[in-house]
């Protein structure tokens, strides 16, 4: 259980900032720079889901808790990536419950004719801005993963996230009827 008395430690004024395992690392290193675009991301999600209700919402609180998991994943070191008592991993059960979700979803929407620029009803640009928030954070993940181990669960996971809000946002816009389409070079 994690309990938390004072806000601030005074350890990170040195600009470090400390890992799971108790080492620290610089803040702009690849480790933490992916471990703060994860909490970007879950707090572009929260943002989102103040504009929606019911059944989605209760989904995005999940991914929000997962969120957290994969951020003390990223800030476990090591190339150990099953879960322990020591180690919070992500698995691929929850990889699996996102693609479950994006098929179940999407299976509602009728197909692309177009791309769609992120926008429509409230509720969808605040997904779509979640989405490329996930997105960055994808790549803030690669980056790490191409210089240390990163675990191979955690890059899959944050793929499919940015997928299942693209879906969302489409539901979030009439069920894509209200989808703002692009129209190639139609300002020319």
């Amino acid at each position: 259980m994690v309990r938390l008395n004072r806000i601030y430690t005074r350890t990170g004024d040195d600009g470090t900032s400390g890992l799971v395992d108790g080492s620290r690392l610089p803040k702009h290193h690849a480790r933490l720079e992916a471990v703060g675009a994860v909490d970007e991301a879950n707090s572009a999600i929260g943002y989102a889901i103040c504009a929606l209700d019911g059944g989605l919402a209760q989904h995005l609180r999940r991914i929000q808790n997962d969120l957290f998991d994969l951020g003390a994943d990223l800030a476990t070191p090591g190339d150990d990536f099953a879960p322990s008592d020591r180690a919070l991993r992500i698995v691929a059960a929850q990889t699996a419950w996102l693609e479950q979700r994006i098929d179940a979803e999407n299976a509602a929407l009728a197909p692309l004719t177009s791309f769609i620029l992120p926008g429509g009803s409230e509720a969808a640009a605040r997904l779509h801005l979640a989405r490329t928030t996930a997105r960055r954070a994808e790549r803030a993940i690669v980056a790490l993963a191409a210089q240390e181990p990163v675990n191979p669960q955690a890059l899959a996971y944050s793929n499919r996230l940015s997928d299942y809000l693209f879906v969302l946002a489409r539901l979030a816009n009439d069920g894509g009827a209200g989808d703002v389409l692009w129209v190639p070079g139609a300002s020319r």
